[in-house]
């Protein structure tokens, strides 16, 4: 019980972690460069970490570890990005919540995971805890939004599977490092042809970087991926719900934003959703 608790609660703070992107974009990168904040993001990150692990992929490793890279970073982060241009935060954020219900269907049919009722439970009700969380009434709907949303989530979905079956035969420093740096090197030429170069960077825009690449990046990827290798793909992909939780929270505490009943409701739900999540199967020991 004490090893399954303490998977849950490493895997958590990764999420956890990534709901602080929003506060820290914001308050503290200069505007309108998301795909090179993304690039400098990844890439720097992974670099030092290959630095540290001094080892390279062999064989169809290279293959995969430029998929994987494609699926959880850079496609990932890209539809990410324009989701969040193109729809107001709120939507963007229930949109992309539909990630843990494409999990629960990609880990039946690529890993031959059953689908079980409280898993789907779970997911329904994340998802509606989402939408009281962040969701405004007069939201708009813009199509291309909408796609791009719904894009980055299936990526990321297909990524926590594929990273489930393909189990690495590395330490999770070592495919935290690989994957940044494939997600990085492809993300750098986009940036560099739809950005221009970023402006002369403050302290506090470096500082902002800085925390993004090791601690949003390649801290929490190591946490995420070493619990994609102990939990069952639904269970670590519930985990998700708590970056808007986390969010939600950090714009209250710091921003001075408005919490309303709706969302107090919604913090409740997203609790109760990850909490049925968890009690769904965890990878037998014997498989890790």
């Amino acid at each position: 019980m004490m090893t399954r608790n303490t998977d849950l609660l490493l895997t958590a703070i990764a999420p956890a972690i990534w709901g602080s992107t929003y506060i820290v974009t914001t308050e503290f990168l200069p505007a309108g460069y998301p795909l090179t904040v993304a690039t400098a993001r990844a890439l720097p990150a992974g670099l030092l970490l290959l630095l540290i692990v001094g080892k390279m992929p062999v064989g169809i490793w290279w293959s995969r570890v430029f998929l994987l890279g494609t699926l959880n970073f850079s496609f990932f982060w890209a539809m990410l990005f324009v989701a969040a241009y193109r729809l107001p935060g709120g939507v963007a954020a229930t949109v992309g919540s539909i990630q843990p219900l494409v999990v629960i269907f990609l880990a039946r049919g690529l890993l031959g995971r059953a689908i079980t009722p409280l898993a789907i439970v779970a997911a329904g009700a994340g998802m509606i805890g989402v939408a009281l969380l962040v969701l405004a009434p007069n939201a708009a709907l813009d199509p291309l939004g909408v796609a791009a949303g719904l894009a980055g989530a299936v990526s990321m979905a297909f990524g926590t599977v594929l990273s489930r079956r393909w189990h690495p035969p590395v330490s999770a420093l070592t495919f935290t490092a690989w994957q940044l740096t494939a997600g990085g090197i492809l993300l750098l030429p986009v940036a560099i042809w739809l950005e221009s170069p970023l402006p002369d960077l403050a302290p506090t825009n470096l500082l902002g970087i800085a925390y993004l690449g090791l601690i949003g990046a390649a801290l929490t990827y190591i946490l995420w991926f070493r619990g994609l290798s102990r939990l069952e793909p639904s269970v670590a992909a519930s985990l998700g719900f708590l970056s808007p939780l986390t969010a939600v929270i950090l714009g209250w505490s710091f921003l001075d934003q408005k919490l309303s009943l709706l969302q107090a409701v919604g913090m409740v739900v997203v609790i109760a959703s990850v909490w049925l999540s968890q009690r769904d199967r965890l990878v037998p020991a014997g498989q890790r």
